[in-house]
């Protein structure tokens, strides 16, 4: 029997806690999308990469420069662990499936509840790509779909109206 796909949704984090524990090169990757979602984003590291510090100090996201708590999950709607230890990943999202919190893990897609799609936007047409888990595959098809897209737009702004 194959493993069960899962269901693909948008999620709306506007104004909703989002906790992000890591602040490296992964984790700065999956900031852009969920502040432009307006998440209220909480990151939880003792230290981050420069993107991620300036953005806490342009006051975009709230950055707890510590190791990660379990309390740390209280009231979040979704979580990302994106350490480099996977012992504090495994952590992180065994609390957060005690509390029902999706939580998508960045080294053990396996392990986690959600898993975050290759995603583009082009013309308000958002689009998400998930391939079981290949994240190189899942960007080469968003790529190639984007640019698929782009061109059927193109040549709709290009044809006459009636």
């Amino acid at each position: 029997m194959s493993e069960p796909t899962p269901y693909l949704t948008g999620l709306r984090l506007a104004g909703r806690r989002v906790v992000v524990v890591g602040a490296g090169r992964v984790a700065e990757r999956r900031l852009g999308r969920l502040l432009d979602a307006g998440a209220d984003v909480e990151v939880i590291a003792p230290e981050a990469t420069p993107v991620i510090a300036r953005r806490a100090e342009e006051g975009r996201l709230t950055w707890s420069r510590r190791t990660f708590q379990p309390a740390d999950l209280d009231g979040a709607w979704y979580v990302l662990a994106a350490t480099d230890d996977p012992g504090c990943n495994e952590q992180v999202s065994s609390v957060a499936e005690r509390a029902r919190i999706f939580c998508v893990r960045s080294d053990n897609r396996d392990r986690a509840t959600a898993w975050t799609p290759a995603s583009g936007e082009i013309d308000g047409v958002q689009l998400g790509v998930l391939a079981g888990g290949d994240h190189g595959r899942s960007r080469r098809l968003r790529d190639a779909l984007l640019d698929t897209l782009t061109k059927i737009i193109d040549a709709d702004a290009e044809r006459p109206t009636d």
